[in-house]
This record gives C-alpha cells, structure tokens and sequence, in this order.
C-alpha cells in the first residue's frame, strides 16, 4: 500500500498517510491514458474553423463568355474554385469534434496517471490549506516555501476555500480545481500534485467506494456451481387481470 508524508505550509513533516491500493496503486497503462486525452483535447476543441464554398464567395454568376469559337477553356463562373478568388472545395467546415468516451475508460485511465504520480514522488499532501486573506503574493510565497515556486502544480481543493480560489487566480504556472473538476489532461499537464489530507480521505474513499461496488456487482452476475439462476418471477393473478383490462379491445 504506498504510503506519503503529510507536511504543513511550513513544509515540516507532521506524518504519514496510507493511500489505497486500488485507487492509486493501479498499473501503468500508457494506451489507456493516450485515449483519454485525445477524448478530453477532443471535446475542448470549438469546431468553428470554416471556409467558403463557390456558393459563398462574392462575384457574378453570369458566363463570361460563351461556350464555343473562342478558342478559350470553357468558362461557367467566377466563382469556380479554378479561378483566384474562388470558393475552396475541400476546406473545413463547422462541426462537432467531441465523442463519448466509456466510463470505466476515464476511470481508469485517471486511476492509472494518480498512481503514476505517486511513484514518481510527485504526490504532495498538506494537512490544510488555508490563508488569511485573498492576496496572491501569499499563495506565492507558501508555493515558494513547499519547493513549488517554478513548478507546474495542480492543487486538488475544496471550493469552499475562496481565498486559495482568488489567491491562485492570477498566477500562471499553479491551478485549484475540486474532485470532481480533476481531469486526465490537467493530471499530466501539470509536474505537481498537490493533496489536502482531508480532501485526500475523501478521494480515496469515493473512488474506493466506487471499485467496491464494481466488484459486488460482478460477484452477484456469476452463480454459484451447482445453484442455478434464479428464474424470473411470474406475476401474480391479480396483476394478469389488470393487465388483460388495460389491453384496448380491437
């Protein structure tokens, strides 16, 4: 079961918490991680890129001149995506980039880069953080004093704590999201992790939670050997004959 030093904003080392196994003890699955985020650069793109088809441009419709004895290409249009200023025939159009991506994937892959951080020893946990006043050069200077001050760190806090929210709003290199805001793309984007130890336990115990009930599911499905599955209860005879009255007569 790994375990991480719980510091204070002073970094001192006030103790020593076991994280679970199933969460951030999970193997490390690069294709995993790979597709989750090409699904979340995927869903953040806008699809507003567009060019203008020969029915868009601006020009005349008329032909310019006519079909035969010339000596000339045949002519229809200004507008023809032969001729400058025309419209562009295979060039992107507005659409819609974003795609589902199944749950257990995200999952996993979330699962699989938290427990990458935490063998790196890139997994920092504070007993609390808390700051008098919203003031930016405070949050810099306790980010300066846990040896984060030119790291790229990603902070995992409650949004009840508005100072920290404020305080980190303007700086750069540092963002605040909450559990539920924590994504794969922001996960690997960012060198630290930073953990509340409350926030911490409750991480921990949701995502454990969660694997618990997978497995109590996958337990139910399969039937013991020798028992057969149970059979599908056959409604009583009441509920026959009220089904029998509903059915509209033809």
């Amino acid at each position: 079961m790994p375990t991480v030093k719980v510091r204070n904003l002073k970094n001192e080392e006030v103790g020593d918490l076991e994280l679970s196994e199933s969460v951030f003890g999970a193997p490390f699955n690069e294709s995993l991680i790979h597709a989750a985020v090409r699904n979340v650069m995927a869903n953040s793109r806008q699809g507003t890129s567009a060019t203008k088809t020969r029915g868009d441009v601006s020009g005349a419709g008329r032909k310019l001149w006519k079909q035969k004895g010339t000596g000339r290409a045949r002519i229809a249009s200004l507008r023809s995506p032969l001729w400058k200023g025309g419209g562009n025939v295979h060039g992107p159009q507005p659409r819609d980039w974003s795609y589902n991506l199944p749950k257990k994937m995200r999952r996993g892959a979330l699962r699989s880069a938290l427990s990458e951080r935490v063998r790196e020893g890139n997994v920092l946990v504070v007993d609390s953080w808390t700051l008098d006043q919203p003031k930016t050069k405070d949050f810099i200077g306790s980010l300066g004093t846990l040896g984060l001050g030119d790291v790229k760190t990603l902070i995992v806090d409650s949004l009840d704590n508005e100072n920290l929210i404020r305080s980190s709003r303007n700086v750069q290199r540092a963002k605040v999201v909450n559990s539920f805001g924590l994504n794969i793309y922001d996960l690997l984007y960012h060198d630290k992790l930073v953990l509340p130890a409350l926030l911490r336990l409750s991480l921990n115990s949701c995502w454990a939670r969660r694997i618990r009930r997978k497995r109590q599911r996958l337990q139910q499905r399969k039937a013991p050997r020798g028992q057969p599955l149970r059979k599908r209860r056959r409604p009583s005879q009441s509920a026959r004959e009220n089904r029998s009255r509903r059915r509209p007569k033809r």
